[in-house]
């Protein structure tokens, strides 16, 4: 068997010219590596070096077993930074399912810094229905989801995110944008931009018959961007998330209050099966940084983890 140690040694001679000016670079004794070499010699049953008056250069088989041990070498080169990447940077690329209204700027803000950090990190986002962000999480296919909340999905670790209200988007014009705040009564005989189906347009159509009013929902848009579109040419008001609307700028809309309030909140969600990794647990640090700077959520997204 061969003793590491000396393979290490001869690297050092072949790289320095000699076992002298090896001995020098290492700061140890020439006497070392020249046994040291001896029993390398013994080990593999090749000479390695012509021995002369104090020199000892490479023989043939030296120079040829010298190539083979620098394969080997590059090897464990090859090892070593494959084992740094999995520390760092996880088994494959970090994959996250998240919904519309955090998908243009809160989260690809939070992969910025993420990746400023980890330079070398791979990423693949998608962007489902909230039901397959929660079936995808559950099954592993994604190590990481944002989503509204969802019920019967188990093996989730799930935890309260981001709470924002409902806003009311009108064109900049209307009569009621000079209104602090926009109630039920307000919207009684407005024509509405209906959201897709889903809890959220649920709640909406809940408050209406709350206040005994029959809200008129002649169109509907699933992403709030497409129902801002649509109120900004002059086709109806939208209740939308404040969120992905406040950063539609170019539009000549404005928002505001719904009320009674209506809270819209997003889960984040993780495989309750394996741990997170490292690059999991990083951008969620970084996603709530971001959530933390915007401007319309509630400070009450603080709530622990919740297995599902």
């Amino acid at each position: 068997m061969i003793n590491p140690a000396h393979l290490d040694l001869f690297r050092a001679v072949m790289r320095h010219g000699g076992m002298t000016r090896a001995a020098e670079a290492l700061g140890i004794g020439q006497p070392h590596i020249s046994r040291a070499m001896a029993q390398l010699e013994a080990e593999t049953g090749l000479s390695l070096f012509v021995r002369g008056h104090g020199t000892a250069r490479p023989t043939p088989e030296g120079e040829a077993f010298a190539r083979e041990v620098e394969r080997s070498y590059a090897g464990l080169d090859h090892l070593r930074h494959a084992a740094r990447q999995i520390r760092e940077l996880g088994t494959g690329p970090l994959r996250i399912a998240c919904q519309p209204s955090l998908a243009s700027h809160l989260l690809p803000r939070a992969i910025q810094r993420l990746v400023a950090e980890h330079p070398g990190a791979r990423i693949a986002v998608h962007v489902p229905s909230p039901d397959e962000i929660w079936a995808w999480t559950a099954s592993g296919r994604c190590d990481l989801g944002l989503a509204r909340p969802r019920t019967g999905h188990a093996g989730v670790t799930a935890e309260r995110f981001l709470t924002v209200d409902a806003v009311v988007v009108l064109p900049r014009r209307h009569p009621l944008a000079r209104r602090r705040a926009i109630g039920v009564a307000d919207l009684a005989g407005e024509s509405l931009v209906a959201g897709g189906p889903g809890l959220f347009q649920e709640a909406v159509e809940a408050r209406f018959a709350e206040a005994g009013c029959v809200p008129r929902f002649p169109l509907m848009a699933q992403y709030t961007a497409a129902r801002c579109g649509l109120v900004a040419a002059g086709l109806g008001l939208a209740i939308v998330d404040p969120v992905p609307a406040a950063e539609l700028t170019g539009l000549p809309i404005v928002l505001r209050p719904f009320r009674p309030a209506l809270a819209i909140e997003t889960r984040l969600i993780r495989p309750a099966a394996r741990p997170p990794g490292r690059l999991v647990e990083r951008l969620i640090d970084f996603l709530r940084v971001e959530r933390d700077a915007l401007p319309s959520r509630r400070t009450d997204d603080s709530a622990g983890p919740a297995t599902r």
